[in-house]
């Protein structure tokens, strides 16, 4: 019996601390779009969670030609099954692409922070840009809708996803809008600074 006892006492720390997990809610750019889902940031970045010591479980639930709309639709489901402590939100660019309203988006974007965190999940959201075709008043307005709901929510903004890559197609696949493998390097990077903290 005392053995018995001693064994439940030494597995409760392993139960009391279970590795976190960290669910990322995107679109083609986190679903590897048009890549082997090995060479996407998001596989990059188990591996650099687990080779720097983080204990994370990493959960993609990133669909190609997703919005935010969609996305907020099946969170709910997402949220129960998993039950995240982070959620990485990379989501807006369908939107701007199709031209919505940006204070639809905007408004749909609070409903998902404000549902990740009545999970008690932390949340981490990365901007996104527009090409300049656009217009300057929509394509500055859409930027604005990150840093400002980053303020207002204080939560952890990734400025923008893209950043660092080179224009025209160097970094891109014959698309131009979706990054290519060697591209997915300097992505992981620009997420890795700012979800860090977050780990810690």
């Amino acid at each position: 019996m005392p053995r018995l006892l001693l064994m439940f006492l030494l597995l409760i720390p392993l139960a009391t601390h279970a590795a976190p997990t960290l669910l990322i809610l995107g679109d083609s750019l986190s679903a590897a779009y048009g890549l082997d889902q090995n060479d996407g940031w998001v596989s990059l970045l188990e591996r650099r969670l687990a080779r720097e010591g983080y204990p994370t479980r990493v959960i993609n639930a990133s669909i190609s030609g997703d919005t935010t709309g969609g996305a907020l639709a099946r969170l709910p489901s997402e949220l129960e099954r998993h039950k995240p402590s982070i959620v990485l939100v990379e989501l807006g660019g369908n939107d701007g692409l199709r031209g919505l309203p940006l204070e639809s988006m905007r408004r749909t974007l609070a409903d998902i922070i404000t549902a990740c965190r009545a999970r008690g999940a932390r949340i981490a959201l990365a901007g996104m840009r527009l090409p300049p075709n656009y217009g300057h008043a929509y394509t500055r307005g859409f930027e604005q809708i990150y840093a400002d709901l980053a303020q207002e929510y204080d939560i952890t903004l990734i400025p923008f996803l893209l950043e660092g890559l080179a224009d025209g197609t160097a970094d891109f696949q014959a698309d131009a809008i979706h990054p290519n493998r060697e591209a997915q390097a300097i992505i992981l990077d620009n997420v890795w600074k700012h979800l860090r903290p977050l780990l810690d």
